[in-house]
């Protein structure tokens, strides 16, 4: 299937807007959160390489685990991030054991910390970069992995009518200004914005496309967990509700936390790992080290049934509620 048209876009996305997908090293990957504050960088996306995708950007969906250090190496707290099987439409074992959580508002903060996050892969190139990269790739296409904010804006512009043409017409297509501000003490990319002017691309961007092709966005995605797989993530799971430490014996295979030690030295972390004292909530924050960093934003979790009504000084501190969680599944 070709890539739709503007016109079709515009109605796919309407008509998907009341409904609730990298691992490589290659150096692709633009870090767009190291813009200094009050730059500006100017990026032209491209189409996917895959022919089969519809737009061009690739959506990913990831759950964090946290654990308390890893088994029989340290005390130090640590993090996993893996692949939620609702990327797939299908049904997801951590959501479908947290969503009654949200009935009951003494571990609703737990449940929130266990839901999906939502982030974007699209490609194109850097025509105005403020930061200063010391080992530029030669291949001048870069990924990008937006998160939701930034997503919806460059979202809402296709929607704008007074875009004439797809941004990513090689002819008449349009640069995407992603505008590094502050609000408080996190990032804000609230001002970005497409350029009101449409640019065909360069000779030498042409050439690029044509001397290295374009990346197959797919490929950059976590890989669907099979049967094995999708037991080692409710394992997890459990063990990170629990308060355990994380057990390369039984999951090392599946998913590591960043900084696990193994005798295999040419064992690469998983995709999909990060070490937990370097996340963050602000939108600055790339969540995993895999060469293709990303920031992040929490999908709506489902909104609370109950008032909060615990009084002042009673509510239960999160050990708390992880110690009742682990009671009641012993009670079970």
């Amino acid at each position: 299937m070709a890539q739709l048209s503007l016109k079709e876009i515009r109605a796919k996305l309407l008509s998907n807007q009341n409904k609730e997908r990298t691992s490589s090293n290659d150096g692709a990957s633009y870090p767009f959160w190291d813009i200094p504050e009050g730059e500006t960088a100017h990026l032209r996306f491209l189409p996917d390489g895959d022919n089969s995708n519809e737009y061009f950007w690739r959506e990913m969906q990831k759950i964090k685990l946290k654990f308390s250090g890893i088994k029989g190496q340290s005390n130090k707290p640590v993090e996993i991030q893996v692949p939620c099987m609702e990327m797939w439409g299908e049904t997801c074992p951590i959501l479908t054991e947290i969503r009654p959580w949200f009935k009951d508002n003494q571990l609703e903060d737990v449940a929130r910390s266990y839901w999906k996050k939502r982030s974007f892969l699209f490609q194109g190139f850097v025509r105005v970069n403020p930061i200063q990269e010391q080992n530029s790739p030669e291949n001048p296409i870069r990924r990008f992995v937006i998160n939701k904010t930034l997503y919806t804006t460059i979202h809402n512009g296709i929607l704008d009518p007074d875009m004439e043409e797809i941004p990513t017409d090689y002819s008449h297509g349009t640069d995407f200004r992603i505008v590094k501000g502050k609000k408080g003490q996190y990032a804000d990319y609230s001002a970005s914005s497409y350029s009101r002017k449409t640019s065909p691309l360069t000779e030498e961007e042409l050439k690029a496309i044509e001397t290295h092709g374009l990346f197959n966005l797919n490929d950059f995605l976590p890989k669907k967990p099979d049967a094995d797989t999708l037991n080692a993530i409710a394992e997890m799971f459990q063990a990170s509700v629990d308060g355990e430490q994380y057990d390369p014996d039984r999951w090392a295979k599946f998913y590591k936390p960043f900084g696990l030690k193994t005798d295999d030295s040419a064992t690469q972390s998983s995709g999909f790992t990060k070490p937990a004292d370097t996340a963050g909530t602000d939108d600055d924050t790339p969540p995993f080290d895999t060469g293709t960093p990303a920031v992040e934003e929490t999908v709506s979790a489902p909104a609370s049934t109950t008032a909060s009504t615990v009084e002042s000084g009673k509510k239960k501190t999160p050990q708390e509620m992880l110690a009742e969680i682990a009671a009641r599944r012993a009670g079970n």
